[in-house]
């Protein structure tokens, strides 16, 4: 995959949204967008590898089944993504309730989604947009260790653009970076 044509991809579909306005707005939509898609990924994995896994996150808020297209089934896009995303899956990730003895793997979830926006108001463009996140593997090693350089890229790219290059990552992606 190449790191730059990805993030490009994603900026060209972004920029044709009338929602986002800029390079801060573009990167935290992508970054919610890849949180959803990675910690799919992950849990796919602690489901194999642990007997009593529980999802904090509710099923059909799994990126695997509004996100994913398995097998040619109907996704969803336009007006239909644009209510799921709003008033569902943003709704119900800022309400997820947690406890003090929940681990952090869990309760990254809300802390992701508590100042996060969708940004996005054009629901065919975010259907293009996931879809494109859709086609990397998290999963496959060079895919995972693609991350730091999409992240990277993402970063020059803001900083090239005039906005002094200040942006911080959000407590809630470094600790799950940490954990992963």
């Amino acid at each position: 995959m190449s790191i730059t044509s990805f993030v490009k991809r994603i900026q060209d579909i972004t920029r044709n949204d009338a929602g986002v306005n800029g390079d801060a707005q573009r990167i935290e939509q992508m970054s919610w967008l890849l949180f959803l898609k990675i910690y799919d990924s992950r849990e796919m994995v602690w489901e194999l590898e642990e007997d009593e896994y529980e999802s904090i996150i509710p099923e059909e808020l799994k990126w695997r089944n509004w996100a994913h297209a398995q097998n040619g089934e109907r996704v969803l896009t336009g007006d239909e993504l644009l209510d799921f995303v709003n008033n569902k899956l943003f709704k119900e990730l800022k309400e997820l309730e947690i406890t003090s003895i929940m681990p952090i793997r869990k309760t990254i979830v809300k802390s992701a989604f508590e100042d996060a926006n969708n940004y996005m108001k054009n629901g065919v463009l975010l259907r293009q947009v996931i879809n494109v996140i859709d086609e990397v593997d998290f999963n496959s090693p060079e895919d995972r260790h693609s991350f730091n350089d999409i992240y990277e890229k993402i970063l020059k790219d803001i900083q090239n653009a005039g906005n002094s290059g200040e942006f911080y990552t959000p407590r809630a992606a470094t600790d799950f970076i940490a954990e992963v």
